[in-house]
């Protein structure tokens, strides 16, 4: 048994040694490295492997994603579900409400052409699209995709879904200059909801207003909202304007300074509507023609007397 020899049969071929063929591929590696690296010579070589493995590897996600896709059907359907059951929830609550609204608009009516009261203009008008701010930086200003081919005018006031906007000062052909309400010599008749109280909003350059022309004692409460009072001729009555945050009183001064901030969307861009001009306001009666008329009263009764006199 000692001599039994262990060396391999002369039919095997030995090759090179292990660490002599790491250390041949370590050095074909890092030469492949260096030559990608510097000429990118084998992004075509790399582009032909992806493209082949692709379809693998689309193969190997498809059991993934139509798991995913399940989950997220599932939940989707379950979502869809809870939203159905609340919005139904809803309809039954405010169902009772509406049906009072639409009887008592129908009474309102009805009331209004017995009194022969005149009916509340109708707030129509048109979308526009903000395009752009205007190019000063002092003033609150948008430019608009309407302009006088849409019948676009100045004077007229733009809204969004949440209040009043501003006021269209210049009209170009096919653009239209809104002046925000929060610009420094925009001013809004305004009327408070809870008091009734009727005053002016100014607008102070950085996104807030103030309310002015009101006494230091006047029943004004944080959170108090404006709406406009109609009292001029451009903003029809009743819509959101701002809302009180602060509110300075000193007995020093006659007046009461009253911070607000908009309602609306008014460094926001978006769409807003551009309402339609309003009728004009009825002229007041001149204070001459009230002394006239006294004065023909005065005439006539001095007549009837002397017609009197030489009868008797």
């Amino acid at each position: 048994m000692a001599g039994i020899d262990h060396a391999p049969p002369p039919f095997f071929k030995r090759g090179p040694a292990p660490l002599a063929l790491l250390t041949f591929y370590v050095a074909i590696s890092l030469a492949l490295f260096v030559v990608d690296l510097r000429f990118r010579s084998l992004d075509l070589f790399r582009q032909s492997i992806a493209l082949l493995v692709d379809p693998v590897q689309r193969v190997a996600q498809t059991p993934g994603s139509l798991v995913d896709y399940a989950a997220n059907y599932l939940q989707g359907m379950r979502e869809l579900q809870h939203e159905n059951s609340e919005l139904k929830h809803a309809q039954l609550n405010t169902a009772p409400n509406l049906q009072r609204l639409l009887q008592l608009e129908a009474e309102n009516e009805r009331l209004r052409k017995l009194l022969a009261v005149k009916e509340r203009e109708k707030a129509n008008g048109q979308v526009a699209q903000i395009l752009y701010t205007a190019r000063d930086p002092f003033s609150r200003k948008v430019i608009v995709d309407k302009g006088q081919q849409s019948g676009i005018v100045a004077g007229q006031p733009a809204i969004d879904e949440a209040g009043v906007v501003g006021q269209v000062t210049r009209v170009f052909p096919f653009s239209a200059e809104i002046t925000l309400i929060t610009d420094k010599d925009q001013a809004v008749p305004v009327q408070i909801v809870r008091s009734g109280h009727r005053s002016v909003v100014f607008g102070l350059g950085n996104g807030q207003l103030e309310l002015r022309y009101m006494p230091a004692n006047a029943d004004v409460q944080v959170g108090d909202i404006l709406v406009t009072s109609g009292l001029d001729s451009v903003y029809l009555p009743g819509f959101p304007v701002a809302k009180v945050v602060n509110i300075e009183r000193d007995s020093a001064y006659s007046f009461a300074r009253i911070f607000c901030v908009p309602v609306a969307g008014v460094e926001n861009f978006g769409e807003i509507m551009v309402l339609d001009p309003r009728q004009p306001l009825p002229p007041a009666p001149p204070e001459s023609a009230g002394r006239g008329g006294d004065l023909g009263d005065r005439a006539g009764l001095r007549q009837k007397k002397k017609r009197a006199a030489k009868s008797n």
